[in-house]
């Protein structure tokens, strides 16, 4: 969902579901809380990003896949006081390296480090 929206950000939501999910299938609860947080969210979570990325370095400059993983896991971080903050890491690198190059994992571990909480 979110890679869809990422490429055409006006499209309506309900398509994209259709279309990704197929016409017979619903959206559970949490993909369209996590859906619409990360969307609702993102120049927050781009911003909390950005001041983790090295010197000189912008998030236009990061591979599409990359940066939807880090909000998504950034999101799931920040707001899902279940979710161990380690889970949540470990599932972005898992989407990262499904859906980018082999050093993605990587750098996405490193980013969301940063936002790790002793207490979650």
């Amino acid at each position: 969902m979110l890679f869809a929206l990422a490429g055409n950000p006006d499209a309506d939501k309900a398509d994209i579901y259709a279309t990704v999910l197929g016409e017979d299938q619903t959206p559970s609860e949490y993909l369209e809380m996590l859906v619409e947080g990360v969307t609702s969210h993102q120049e927050a979570l781009d911003a909390a990003i950005s001041e983790h990325l090295k010197k000189n370095w912008q998030l236009s400059r990061l591979n599409k896949p990359d940066l939807i993983v880090l909000r998504l896991g950034l999101f799931e971080i920040q707001n899902e006081a279940d979710l161990p903050d380690r889970v949540a890491i470990n599932e972005a690198i898992d989407l990262a390296k499904k859906y980018s190059d082999d050093q993605a994992g990587k750098f996405v571990n490193g980013i969301l480090a940063h936002f790790v909480t002793d207490d979650k």
